[in-house]
């Protein structure tokens, strides 16, 4: 799956410490999805939608 957070989040100016209090999950967490290292389930990806006000289609793309 390919993402758009890393792009997303350094827009706004947020580090992944920021990113992840705002998601109420560990650093790690968004740093393994940013990576690819990790899919976020539907909740989280539901949540980080909400956040950036995309719709997670905009946020999420199928990988190859």
């Amino acid at each position: 799956m390919i993402n758009h957070v890393r792009e997303l989040r350094t827009e706004r100016g947020w580090s992944q410490a920021d990113l992840a209090e705002r998601l109420d999950v560990s650093r790690q967490t968004v740093n393994a999805i940013e990576t690819g290292k990790y899919d976020p389930s539907l909740p989280l990806a539901f949540k980080i939608a909400r956040l950036f006000a995309l719709s997670i289609e905009t946020i999420f793309e199928p990988g190859d």
